[in-house]
């Protein structure tokens, strides 16, 4: 019998479920439980939601005592400095993960709760924690650091851990294998674009840098997070807006972005608000593309010589606009993008550049939860 692993993606009020083969890489069943705890929801906690998934496994024909399980995968946001490879999940562990949470805490609880509840209805399969900050573990001391006290920022575990590890690393191995180059000699810039959004520059398989840093709130314009502010503005709106700390969080992380721009995270209906002549909307996607260019040509001097630029996840993988506007007119930096091959649909990785290009582009579908899988198998026959 062929070995599955179910992956599990427990948000604060989501949980997303795959079976997958990882050898394979052929998903079995997936699906998305919604509006968790919420009101108007019938579905109370967690343990519901999970027990909803099983439901609905079950309803496609799969028995998880039967088809070959043998490992659940968690993601896991925030690994801190402890964890960077994947981890079998014991009380010790939990232990652990729990005292990260202040590095998370609008994401490790989540998480959390869906390892309590599936270990509890899972308990004869090992449970695997896979890190989104694990692949950047390693980053350069001089991109890691932040100039701050450095006896406060070691007593406090304050560095840039970078976060969408799982993708950029897959995303990373999947352009080189399309290119056919070898993943640890060639130079990459990642853009994963999606509601959250990061980039990171890839020097032979090792990341040299990366936009998020402590938090998922450092960097890129995402959908409702800020990224780069100056921090001074946090300061100002206390003292003279009379805002708490807890407020201004909430405010970059939830009121932000595209939505505190323009009232509006959705691509689609952006492009729709620009398209019949609203301003505030084109300004929003201005703001966005400005930072996300910002960051490439960035990232093109660190790396020196780059190889590959590779678009990803939701809006890298479908707004051909975004891909368009965020590297127009750099043919002088060898980077030349095919407008007709860009306006294609998206159908597995393809190349969108020019064939005189010296930079290739793609388009690189992103699959986190193969990833999860995958090193869920490492984990367990280490």
């Amino acid at each position: 019998m062929t070995d599955t692993v179910l992956v599990l993606n427990a948000g604060s009020s989501s949980l997303k479920y795959q079976l997958i083969e990882p050898d394979s890489g052929k998903s079995l069943a997936d699906g998305t439980i919604e509006q968790i705890g919420e009101p108007s929801s019938s579905v109370a906690d967690h343990g519901a939601a999970l027990q909803a998934a099983f439901e609905a496994l079950s309803a496609d024909g799969i028995d998880l005592k039967t088809c070959g399980l043998v490992a659940v995968g968690h993601r896991v946001v925030h690994g801190g400095a402890v964890f960077y490879r994947p981890t079998v999940i014991d009380d010790a562990v939990i232990a652990r993960l729990k005292h990260l949470s202040m590095l998370a805490p609008l994401h490790n609880p989540p998480a959390l709760d869906g390892i309590d509840v599936a270990r509890r209805m899972l308990p004869d399969v090992p449970h695997v924690a896979v890190f989104d900050t694990a692949f950047f573990h390693d980053m350069p001391a001089a991109a890691a650091t932040y100039a701050i006290d450095r006896e406060l920022a070691q007593k406090w575990h304050i560095r840039r851990y970078g976060f969408h590890g799982t993708s950029h690393r897959y995303v990373s191995e999947q352009a080189a294998e399309f290119l056919g180059l070898r993943w640890d000699r060639a130079n990459q810039i990642v853009l994963h674009l999606g509601n959250g959004a990061s980039a990171s520059a890839i020097a032979g398989g090792r990341p040299v840098d990366t936009s998020m840093g402590l938090t998922p709130l450092e960097g890129l314009v995402m959908g409702t997070r800020s990224g780069d502010i100056d921090p001074g503005i946090i300061g100002y709106l206390c003292r003279e807006a009379d805002m708490s700390i807890e407020d201004t969080e909430v405010m970059l992380n939830r009121h932000s972005g595209l939505l505190g721009l323009a009232g509006e995270r959705d691509f689609r209906a952006l492009r729709q608000r620009i398209e019949s002549g609203d301003s505030t909307a084109q300004l929003a996607y201005d703001v966005f593309i400005h930072r996300l260019r910002k960051y490439v040509g960035g990232y093109l001097a660190i790396l020196g010589r780059t190889d590959v630029i590779s678009f990803t996840a939701g809006v890298g993988e479908n707004a051909a606009a975004v891909r368009l506007d965020a590297l127009r007119g750099l043919q002088g930096l060898g980077i030349e993008i095919d407008e007709d091959r860009n306006a294609q649909p998206a159908n597995g990785a393809r190349r969108i550049s020019t064939d005189d290009s010296s930079v290739a582009v793609l388009v690189v579908p992103t699959n986190e939860e193969l990833a999860i899988a995958r090193d869920c198998l490492i984990a367990i026959e280490a």
